[in-house]
Formats: structure tokens, sequence, C-alpha cells
């Protein structure tokens, strides 16, 4: 594994580290990806952002599942390192939080306590299925789903269904008339940054619920 680009925010009294992976079409300084990290900061958690290895070279073409994983386990190794006697959680962004989960469905990742999906890609645009979420029957560990309604690529009723199957460990937070890029429309008189603003206090809150 070649040594990944990273970006630790972490405040001086942090409560725990969020180690975040980007998607496939943008990587760790795209604006949404800074902007949770700058909010989750301000509540407390520090955050580890990284390059996957193909976003590292330029490359489009996503890597291999064996690729994500063993760079998701990099970047959790640093965020242990770094982040010492914190707990950590670990996901991220559709591509991000699939590959994140895989890893940790496969092997649990060494420290971590919880898994957050930003948009999880539960199928291909007009494609519903839920063969994506076949693996998180092996994953023992909570789950936070945060997705937006208008999300083509996660059937609201499909993904309902896949929380409920877990419901002891899985929890979703829906942003009504948001995308898959959580972007929502103008007549919903809400503006993308405060959608940001909101998911960062669901997840923050989440967080804090998983010691009590």
């Amino acid at each position: 594994m070649p040594a990944l680009s990273a970006l630790l925010m972490k405040p001086r009294k942090a409560r725990a580290c969020f180690v975040l992976a980007h998607g496939a079409g943008a990587g760790m300084a795209h604006p949404f990806m800074a902007d949770v990290a700058a909010d989750l900061y301000r509540h407390g958690v520090a955050t580890l952002r990284f390059q996957f290895p193909f976003m590292q070279r330029g490359s489009r073409r996503p890597d291999s599942p064996v690729i994500a994983h063993a760079a998701i386990r990099a970047a959790v190794a640093e965020a242990r390192r770094r982040c010492r006697g914190l707990p950590l959680v670990a996901g991220g962004k559709s591509f991000g939080g699939r590959m994140t989960s895989q890893a940790q469905a496969e092997k649990p990742l060494a420290g971590v306590v919880g898994l957050v999906f930003l948009g999880f890609p539960l199928h291909p645009a007009g494609k519903p299925s839920t063969a994506r979420a076949e693996h998180l029957k092996d994953v023992q560990i909570p789950m936070l789903f945060v997705h937006g309604t208008q999300d083509k690529l996660a059937e609201p009723a499909l993904l309902r269904g896949v929380v409920k199957r877990r419901r002891s460990l899985a929890t979703a937070h829906r942003v009504d008339g948001a995308d898959h890029g959580f972007h929502v429309p103008a007549r919903s008189g809400r503006a993308d940054r405060e959608v940001v603003a909101d998911i960062a206090r669901v997840v923050s809150g989440w967080i804090g619920s998983l010691g009590s």
C-alpha cells in the first residue's frame, strides 16, 4: 500500500474521531467533505480524511475492494495512532462508506465502535436492489445511515427494509428533499450548507450515544 494523503482535524478536547472516506467521484478536499469535517470539529469530533489510491493518482476508476479495504485499514491505524485513547467511528460518503462496511464485515476494524454512512449506495440508479447490503449482516457494531429522500442510489423503501432487518444495530436519519450528494432544491427553503450542518449535528449526537 503506497503512502496515502490525509487530513486530520482534531479539536483540543476531542471526544471521538471519525475516519471519513470520500466517494467515487471526488476526493477528501471536496466541499461536502470539508464542510462535514469543519462542522464535526465544532461539535468536538475529530476527523481523519484520506485519499483512496485511485484518487491520489488521478484516476476516475475506483479501486478494487481489496485495495480500498487496505486503504481504509491503513487510515484507521493512523487514526488510532494520532487520536490515541479516543473512540473511533468509520465510514463516509457513498463508495467510501460501502467499502468501509465491507472491510468491517470481513474483519473488524481495530478500535472502531460504529459506522456512519453518508448516502449509502444501495444500488445503481434505476436498478433497485439490496444486493449491495447483503454483507451488512456480518457487521456487529452500530451503524448510522444518513440518506436523502430523493437519493436515486437508495430507494427509500428498500433502505428502510435494510435498516429494519438490523434494527438492533442500525439507525437511519432522513434528509427530506436531498439527493445522493445531499443537494436540496431551492424551493425547499434550505441551503445545502444548512443540510450539511444538520448532518454533522446528527452524526455528532449519534456518536455521543455510543457510549451510553
